[in-house]
């Protein structure tokens, strides 16, 4: 039984050009509502580098050198959310995502993983298709200050931390 928690307004649909599967809108979102939650075991940096590739992508970065992967023998239906370099949701706190604007049924719910990664583990080419598509996801991407900006209150609690840290250091 899965132990994520994926809102009822969304659906899983097959999508093979992103690898597999996508999460896509089926009844509208309002900016601010939940929309996931990660659920999974709490893996060190020094665990996730034991973990095999396909493993990887079904990680998210939850605090420094703590990540949560889904290690169980079904997949998890919040671990189906793609990347975008121009999404429609964030993150709040470590585990969840929200809608950053309302969504409408039909479009597919994805998020910057800038948002949650500064780590190399998930790092690929990027193929989203955005107008501001950086080409390749990196895990240093968070530190990127456009993003800053655009994700205000969105990142992952710890890179907020960080990102407030680094601006209070360069006033």
């Amino acid at each position: 039984m899965p132990t994520s928690y994926l809102s009822p307004k969304l659906e899983i649909r097959a999508a093979p050009e992103k690898g597999g599967f996508a999460v896509f809108c089926r009844q509208p979102l309002q900016k601010d509502e939940v929309i996931c939650a990660w659920s999974g075991v709490v893996q060190t940096e020094a665990q996730l580098r034991l973990l095999p590739p396909e493993a990887l992508s079904h990680t998210v970065q939850i605090d420094e050198g703590l990540f949560l992967a889904s290690l169980g023998a079904e997949e998890e239906p919040a671990d189906y959310i793609n990347h975008s370099c121009n999404p429609n949701a964030g993150v709040r706190g470590q585990i969840s995502l929200v809608a950053m604007r309302p969504i409408l049924p039909g479009e597919e719910i994805t998020f910057d993983y800038a948002m949650t990664d500064s780590t190399p583990f998930d790092e690929f080419p990027c193929a989203c298709g955005a107008p501001q598509c950086r080409g390749q996801v990196r895990g240093d991407d968070w530190q990127r200050p456009e993003l800053w900006q655009r994700y205000e209150g969105y990142f992952s609690a710890y890179l907020q931390a960080r990102i407030h840290q680094h601006r209070k250091n360069h006033v």
